[in-house]
């Protein structure tokens, strides 16, 4: 390992980061697609200046990172919050996913596109981005109903997606003849075991947290959870984004000081986003755009579509402003990490068929994760939401003065 290469790339990508909150605020872009552009420009696919040994490490910081994010939007899936907009958080996200899994399901079949390949694209097409939409509102400091339904919405809309993908991938396996009670058994411990998990780490952790003085090492305790539920997650093959989530909302509705590890998390998240974020650029493949044709632009017009109008029905359904269900929609239109984790369980059992999943599935994020930032940066504008945090920051000194 060449140590001083590997610091010396660190330390850059670090400054780089701080950079990028100057640039956004100047060009009104949001971060997240800025460290994913930096990264494409110097990983493999731009001059290729990135350490290989920086590069190795990206399994670790996306474990880490996600678990950080999923954790931190679990604590918003309080009692409170759920007495509040849970109607619409678990109306929206149903719809949104379903709808979505069957316009670009029903839409490729009628282009043309295989059963079977359309069935899983329908199926990966649910998965959401949770850290690009969770940067983004911290970003534009946005705070009110629209960005706590639509935090809630990101948090429980890649489990209504795990279970619709496990369903289609057993629809899928039915279909050429084979038994889908493994792929179900497979989906269901998927679900099942993250909920364990997490509810293994986050019970300790509310009963840990409650008895932790203000001053005592709340950060490591924070860290700890963190780290054992991405580390049994992945030792028991579950999703660690399920895992983080469950135990964030166990410890906001339990723990009697239940703010304090999610301050902890958020004070250190952005080095591990940061990392994450330019190493994901670097990662993707840019000239899978040009193998994947007709196929991957059908996808992503038939997938932002889903979206674009389940967000609508979803809020007509539920009740929510007109306002906020015309942008709800648009706001959740990120995918990246999730999407391909479906992509290569698509291919394990459809071998014939991974090479064009994963080319589909790449080329579509690269997509997704440059421009739906932008698109949900914009929702968050349109609806008024976005600075309110910094505005009301302003506010209190004169509260305080009266």
């Amino acid at each position: 390992m060449d140590l001083p290469v590997l610091l010396l790339a660190l330390g850059a990508l670090l400054i780089v980061g701080l950079a990028t909150d100057e640039i956004g605020r100047r060009t009104r872009l949001p971060r997240v697609t800025l460290l994913i552009l930096f990264g494409l420009a110097v990983g493999p696919a731009g001059l290729d200046l990135l350490p290989t040994q920086l590069q190795d490490w990206y399994a670790f910081l996306a474990s880490v990172a996600l678990t950080m994010v999923a954790f931190l939007l679990g604590g918003r899936l309080s009692l409170e919050a759920l007495q509040s907009h849970g109607k619409a958080i678990l109306v929206v996200s149903l719809v949104v996913v379903v709808l979505t899994a069957m316009l670009v399901g029903v839409g490729l079949i009628a282009i043309g596109v295989p059963l079977i390949l359309a069935l899983l694209l329908a199926g990966i097409a649910t998965a959401t981005a949770p850290a690009a939409t969770q940067d983004v509102v911290r970003q534009a400091r946005a705070k009110g109903p629209f960005t706590e339904t639509l935090l809630g919405i990101v948090a429980v809309d890649d489990a209504w997606g795990l279970i619709v993908f496990s369903l289609l991938l057993v629809a899928a396996r039915a279909i050429t003849g084979e038994s889908g009670l493994v792929v179900l058994q497979h989906g269901l411990w998927d679900l099942g075991g993250a909920l364990l998990v997490g509810a293994v780490v986050g019970f300790p952790a509310a009963f840990l947290t409650g008895r932790l003085q203000p001053g005592e090492p709340i950060q490591a305790e924070a860290l700890g959870v963190v780290f054992l539920c991405a580390g049994l997650a992945l030792w028991l093959e579950v999703s660690f984004l399920l895992a983080g989530m469950t135990a964030g909302m166990i410890v906001a509705n339990l723990a009697a000081h239940h703010n304090r590890p999610f301050h902890e998390i958020e004070h250190i998240e952005w080095p591990f986003m940061i990392l994450f974020f330019v190493l994901a650029g670097a990662s993707l493949e840019v000239e899978k755009l040009s193998v994947i044709g007709p196929i991957s632009v059908a996808y992503i017009a038939l997938r932002t579509l889903g979206r674009v109008f389940g967000g609508w029905l979803g809020g007509v359904l539920a009740d929510v402003p007109v306002l906020y269900r015309r942008w709800l929609g648009l706001a959740l239109i990120p995918q990246a990490g999730v999407a391909l984790g479906m992509a290569l369980v698509g291919g394990q059992y459809f071998p014939d068929l991974a090479e064009t999943l994963l080319a589909i599935t790449i080329g579509s994020a690269i997509v997704f994760e440059i421009f739906g930032p932008i698109l949900t940066l914009v929702a968050v504008r349109k609806v008024g939401e976005a600075d309110s945090g910094r505005m009301r920051r302003k506010a209190l000194p004169r509260d305080n003065e009266d």
